[in-house]
């Protein structure tokens, strides 16, 4: 049976929520073994939907203009993640026109940029810590964020960056929880915004001076799709809608030392070829556990797998389970890099940050930045300004967003 013809069976359980918390990332990776199928009906928090994965499931995830992301998600992630008016919960017009503005932020030579900054930033905290043992998330959070400050052109002082780096990550890494810790990192992420609110009324005000290609004055001088300047509150997400992505690649760097230290011949791989750097960072970002899935909700009727979809109905794409499926993936469960140098580019297989085209449709606009800063950290990994001390370095995919046990501790030299 081709991948077009599988049916779409049905999860047996009343309600998958217990299952997906009990399962993490191999939720659907269980379901879709258990249903022979790689799409089935379940209801998720008492809510209905197809979940479904693969390079079919993809293409008709994100192509065709067939999904919305509105009242995709639950509030207490949206809240955290998107919040309201931002450019993930737009579509059609509006956000093409948002989109755009993503896109120019982060074109090659912003990117490079960016790089840029990290290098200058890295050398700064590695000084700081020279001769101490540091957990690598946290400094890459704080590294991450004063490169994004400098890059975005936010002057030096007018935050405390050490606790906006702990908002930023606060941010992702509360996103699956429930009760008192979502509400404590969502009064974190609020304390945030108003920051971004009073930076960009001080920017529009001329109370701050920043040049012209910079990201700050690219938002605050940011119209709607009609041309109407963006509300306050709303250039106050897409500031955070900037500098979050860029904290959260925190991870990857985490993720690519892990490699570095499980599969050592890469190190020397990556020391003698410059080029190697990119495949490694994209198995990095196959391999490793990022976010599991995304939600969208029909807005116009279509037909998929003899099955007709209507405005409101809910679909869940499993992201984790179409990285490591093995119609694509040769041996999915293996570290291998090399696996890049044939890849075809199909943006509907490689899928930690979305499928589809990242100009027109809800990939993430930042994923260059992500592979590029990603690569960067690996070369300079290879270089051993570390050593990784004895630790636990299993990751638990019942743990969402996932991370090592230890949150890959590295001694760095004097």
């Amino acid at each position: 049976m081709s991948e077009s013809d599988r049916a779409i069976g049905r999860s047996p359980a009343p309600d998958d929520t217990i299952a997906f918390l009990r399962s993490g990332y191999l939720y659907g990776t269980r379901r879709f073994r258990d249903l022979a199928t790689d799409a089935y009906d379940a209801r998720l928090g008492g809510i209905g939907g197809v979940v479904m994965y693969g390079r079919d499931a993809a293409s008709v995830f994100y192509g065709g203009d067939r999904f919305s992301r509105e009242r995709a998600i639950p509030t207490s992630v949206q809240h955290l993640l998107q919040d309201e008016g931002s450019v993930q919960t737009l579509e059609g017009p509006a956000h093409e026109h948002r989109k755009s503005m993503f896109m120019r932020m982060l074109d090659e030579p912003n990117v490079d940029r960016l790089v840029d900054e990290f290098d200058r930033e890295w050398a700064k905290v590695r000084a700081e810590h020279a001769g101490q043992t540091v957990p690598l998330y946290d400094v890459g959070n704080l590294v991450l964020t004063r490169t994004a400050l400098a890059w975005a052109g936010v002057p030096a002082g007018t935050v405390d960056d050490r606790e906006l780096a702990g908002r930023l990550a606060a941010m992702v890494d509360a996103a699956s929880a429930v009760g008192p810790v979502n509400w404590i990192a969502r009064a974190r992420r609020r304390r945030a915004e108003a920051w971004a609110a009073h930076l960009i009324a001080d920017v529009r005000a001329g109370h701050i001076e920043t040049a012209s290609h910079t990201a700050i004055r690219t938002i605050a001088d940011a119209g709607d799709h009609h041309d109407a300047p963006l509300p306050e509150e709303v250039a106050a997400v897409e500031v955070l809608n900037l500098l979050r992505p860029i904290v959260a690649i925190s991870r990857f760097l985490v993720f690519a030392v892990h490699a570095m230290h499980t599969h050592p011949a890469w190190r020397a791989r990556l020391d003698d070829d410059p080029e190697a750097a990119g495949r490694f960072a994209n198995e990095v970002r196959r391999f490793y556990p990022f976010f599991p899935v995304i939600s969208g909700t029909v807005r116009r009727s279509f037909e998929w797998r003899e099955r007709r979809f209507e405005p409101g109905d809910r679909a869940i794409l499993d992201l984790y389970a179409t990285n490591h499926d093995r119609r694509i993936w040769e041996e999915p469960r293996r570290f291998l890099p090399e696996r890049f140098e044939a890849w075809d580019g199909d943006p509907n297989t490689l899928v930690p940050q979305g499928g589809g085209a990242a100009a027109t449709g809800h990939r993430c606009p930042g994923e260059a930045a992500t592979i590029a800063l990603t690569a960067r950290f690996a070369r300079l990994a290879a270089s051993r300004p570390f050593e990784v001390p004895e630790q636990d370095l299993r990751i638990s995919l019942r743990h969402i967003p996932a991370l090592p046990m230890d949150r890959m501790r590295i001694a760095m030299r004097k």
